[in-house]
């Protein structure tokens, strides 16, 4: 990697399908500016348009994931109610149709927590923190409403009024996190996971997402219905006859995605 390369806000790669996305400020802890916030949304763009990428990792560089919105850059501009466009979420004003994982490096507070809770997956080295801290800084988290499908009510009850931060393991007991690994070996999990994904049929895994998320919104039995128009598309693909065939005759399947 050049020097160049190296002071991108955002550093994207590509590689065996896998996207990794690395917040690259680590001086300031990767709090998001409007550089980065704008690099971001790019990052998300370049992946979601990319036919060639399955999955992406989202990380940070130095002993960070994201400390939140630069308190800096917002005290200067007397910021008030922040535009909903303001930073990149996911599922709300962010499109990304394929599987999003975060491995969080380090702190992941306010800003950067609200990025690791809109990934689809999380992975943790043992170092990680995770908190709403805004309360602590007169600040609003109306993006932690999702919290409530995600862990028990009172838990992010406490963790938004209290605005302490829990550990990795805390986090992993109450469902917040998939796993928890070494520092060292953060990113090779993460990749492990994600080349899991990847090799899977593409059109299954951008359906269970889809199926997954649009439940959440109604009701069991309008989510059977749901579920049962998205997969239509996937049971008439022609990977869903590869996978049968590819079992019988004893090979990897070869996946077109359509």
């Amino acid at each position: 990697m050049s020097e160049s390369q190296d002071e991108r806000p955002i550093i994207y790669d590509l590689s065996d399908g896998i996207a990794t996305v690395t917040l690259n400020r680590p001086d300031r802890l990767n709090a998001l500016n409007g550089e980065l916030r704008l690099g971001l949304f790019d990052a998300f763009k370049a992946f979601e348009e990319d036919d060639s990428a399955f999955v992406a990792i989202i990380t940070g560089s130095g002993r960070a994931f994201c400390a939140g919105a630069d308190l800096k850059e917002m005290a200067a501009t007397g910021m008030g109610i922040p535009d909903r466009n303001f930073s990149p979420m996911l599922g709300r004003n962010v499109h990304v149709s394929k599987p999003v994982i975060a491995a969080v490096n380090g702190l992941a507070l306010a800003g950067g927590f609200l990025l690791a809770q809109t990934c689809d997956l999380c992975i943790a080295s043992e170092s990680a923190e995770f908190g709403v801290t805004e309360v602590k800084r007169g600040r609003g988290v109306p993006w932690a409403v999702p919290l409530l499908w995600m862990i028990p009510q009172r838990v992010a009850m406490e963790m938004l009024l209290t605005g302490n931060p829990v550990s990795a393991h805390r986090a992993y007991e109450i469902g917040l996190v998939n796993q928890v690994t070494s520092s060292e070996d953060l990113m090779k999990v993460a990749r492990e996971m994600a080349s899991e994904i990847a090799a899977n049929a593409p059109l299954s895994v951008r359906a269970a997402r889809r199926a997954l998320y649009s439940a959440t919104e109604m009701g069991r039995t309008a989510a059977w219905d749901v579920a049962d128009m998205i997969f239509e598309a996937v049971y008439r693909s022609d990977d869903a006859q590869e996978g049968p065939r590819a079992f019988t005759e004893r090979r990897q399947p070869n996946w077109k995605g359509r």
